[in-house]
């Protein structure tokens, strides 16, 4: 890409406030951005090569929402953690193992996206995020999700095609979970804690697709009441 194209989106985007480069073979974040870390509220770098992003992401202090799907991510730097504001970050399609020590310092986050990433657990630094509402970590090698889980705000929690086996009681706890997905995994039915339908605010739990048969669920104590969730959010958005 040729740098008189560069210079012509660095002025939209000074004039928009969005910036938006995807599918051009990009193989480092754009070193001309850090002009416009005052004006940028979105970021769009999706499907790319990136393979690292580099410490200036600190300095968008203004930045709302930031996209850097399917590139080659390995890692994110600390500074990413300074986006006060940013409340939008989709990073699916990369090869993460993990999250930022300081992660749960994004306090403005609403959504956060890490389909198909490498992660092996539930990040811990997700439970900081009071506004967090929508969390997919759907498509990662998570095996197990851990007693933190309860402290989690989110409202939608997607983790989907993963290789869980255990889940920590804890998840009945969550105070906002509406929505849990859990399709495709290697649960067995009694490795599932029966809170999650006899005392939990989930009211809609997918579960297809794992080590045991949907029907047997229904079997379970606390169906009754989790159907009674499931029903009346449904006539709520009907």
């Amino acid at each position: 890409m040729g740098n008189s194209a560069l210079k012509a989106h660095l002025e939209t985007a000074q004039k928009t406030g969005v910036f938006q480069l995807t599918g051009k073979g990009l193989t480092e974040f754009p070193e001309d951005l850090q002009k416009l870390t005052s004006n940028l509220r979105t970021i769009d770098l999706s499907n790319n090569k990136i393979e690292l992003l580099p410490p200036l992401i600190g300095k968008f202090s203004f930045l709302k929402s930031l996209a850097l799907n399917n590139n080659k991510l390995n890692a994110l730097p600390e500074e990413l953690c300074k986006l006060k504001k940013l409340e939008t970050l989709h990073l699916n399609g990369n090869h993460l193992r993990q999250l930022p020590a300081a992660f749960g310092q994004l306090s403005a986050l609403k959504t956060l996206s890490l389909s198909g990433n490498q992660l092996r657990t539930v990040p811990t630094q997700l439970c900081g995020l009071r506004h967090l509402d929508v969390v997919d970590l759907s498509k990662n090698q998570i095996q197990n999700v851990p007693d933190s889980v309860g402290e989690l705000q989110a409202i939608e929690l997607n983790l989907n095609q993963n290789q869980i086996s255990q889940i920590s009681v804890q998840i009945s706890h969550c105070p906002r979970l509406k929505v849990l997905r859990l399709e495709e995994n290697c649960l067995e039915l009694s490795m599932l804690p029966q809170s999650i339908l006899s005392d939990s605010q989930i009211s809609l739990l997918a579960v297809e697709g794992n080590l045991f048969e949907i029907k047997k669920l229904r079997e379970l104590e606390g169906y009754d009441k989790y159907m009674e969730r499931f029903t009346a959010t449904k006539k709520k958005f009907a």
